[in-house]
């Protein structure tokens, strides 16, 4: 691939309103463009025959060990009104709840239904928070979640500031690097997943308290895309919750001192760490002040959950099934991790890092054939054998396409999920393996 630019970025970089319209194209995230491609050669979801590595969904049926799934909703009267614009009230209360019991037993400071905001999924809820952003500079990270990129680029009210990531040292970032961005830039606010997707890089245990107390100490709001911190497989505060016999689980809420007072805004839901993304139930947990104007944001932007899906989560939120949802988690998407690792290595992709978290594996194809050695034609190759996996460029987060007339530094990347079954994985394996085959 000779031209400086992808193709399918070039495809995606905003054209000129036609004249005379009001309208401006709005790019695809690189989850949907993947998708809608699958779908111009018959994909659809449960459609026969397709390897879904792309999409960020976990499977959702029953898995061993794990509560039985629910499969029936009840609709209360009072639910066919309006939810109210923070949340039903008493999931609000099952949240702060439930992040009281897991991560700040003791402490004096505890959260409470105040500092929750109900949203109808994570793309609501990071956007409510980012309305809420006074206008500062918020640094984010590249590589990091494909949606960061039009979001940061319709509010105007911010500047977002990019931190590129070195491949080379395994995405490493410091809490000193961390005190000398935001002193450097003059950042007001960071907007990352922890968690990482794509990189599965995974800020835990010290280092995220150190990161926490950089916030506090600096003014620098912290805002933590937590959805897959129930995934994650290495590191030091996994040591020591599996060494005293405990199920892991991250956040950055075990090491805020002052709810209402810590610049740390968190976000969560169903999605992946419960397995519900079809609830669209997510959650914004945060000083109370922030809680009141993301509720405001909500009253333009959204209006609301849905009440009868936000009920049904109540019942979700006890420690004990939490609990045993994230050991089943561990259980089975350890071993789905361990093939598509192992799998993809014996076919020539490598790893800057192998993830500690989330359920993506980040593979360089520098290694394979030159045919496939771009994520754009290892994408479409890949596709022809209806095996979906998303290329790296759209994790080049570049709000309002700023960074132009070079190639991506992540062209040579490739997003693969480890979310579907593992006969999914296996048989999407075999046939990535006869593609490389064949283009040696």
């Amino acid at each position: 691939m000779s031209d400086p630019m992808s193709p399918i970025l070039a495809d995606l970089i905003d054209a000129p309103s036609a004249e005379g319209s009001a309208f401006r194209r709005v790019p695809r995230t690189g989850v949907i463009y993947v998708s809608v491609e699958a779908q111009k050669r018959g994909f659809t979801l449960g459609a026969p025959g397709w390897c879904n590595l792309g999409q960020g969904q976990p499977e959702t049926g029953p898995i061993p060990g794990a509560p039985p799934r629910i499969e029936t909703i009840e609709v209360h009267p009072a639910d066919l009104d309006y939810a109210p614009v923070p949340g039903l009230y008493e999931l609000r209360e099952a949240v702060a709840s439930l992040y009281n019991r897991l991560f700040r037993r003791g402490m004096p400071s505890q959260y409470t239904a105040e500092n929750v905001a109900i949203c109808g999924g994570g793309r609501v809820a990071i956007m409510r928070a980012c309305a809420a952003v006074a206008p500062v500079h918020l640094g984010h990270f590249l590589p990091d979640y494909t949606a960061y990129e039009e979001l940061l680029d319709v509010f105007r009210r911010f500047q977002p500031i990019p931190i590129l990531l070195d491949p080379d040292k395994g995405y490493e970032f410091t809490s000193d690097e961390l005190r000398r961005e935001i002193l450097g830039r003059g950042l007001g606010a960071l907007l990352m997943s922890n968690p990482c997707n794509p990189t599965g890089k995974t800020v835990q245990g010290d280092q995220l308290a150190a990161w926490v107390g950089a916030a506090r100490s600096l003014n620098c709001a912290l805002l933590l895309d937590e959805f897959y911190s129930h995934y994650v497989w290495e590191g030091a505060e996994v040591a020591a919750a599996e060494e005293a016999g405990e199920v892991p689980i991250i956040s950055a809420a075990r090491y805020v001192e002052d709810v209402d007072r810590d610049p740390v805004v968190l976000f969560d839901g169903l999605t992946k760490n419960w397995r519900y993304p079809g609830f669209r139930v997510s959650w914004i947990l945060g000083p109370k002040s922030v809680i009141e104007s993301a509720a405001s944001a909500g009253s333009f932007l959204d209006g609301g959950g849905s009440a009868p899906m936000q009920r049904a989560a109540v019942p979700l939120l006890d420690e004990r099934l939490v609990r045993e949802e994230t050991r089943a988690i561990r259980a089975v998407f350890a071993g789905k991790r361990e093939l598509l690792l192992r799998r993809l290595r014996e076919i020539g992709v490598r790893f800057d890092r192998e993830p500690e978290g989330s359920f993506y594996a980040w593979g360089d194809l520098r290694d394979l054939p030159a045919s496939l050695r771009h994520g754009d034609d290892f994408f479409r190759a890949a596709l022809e054998r209806q095996v979906i996996t998303v290329p790296g460029h759209f994790f080049d987060v570049n709000p309002g396409k700023r960074r132009m007339g070079r190639p991506s530094r992540f062209r040579h990347h490739v997003r693969f999920s480890f979310g579907p079954s593992l006969d999914v994985l296996e048989e999407a394996c075999d046939r990535l393996e006869a593609m490389v085959k064949e283009a040696r």
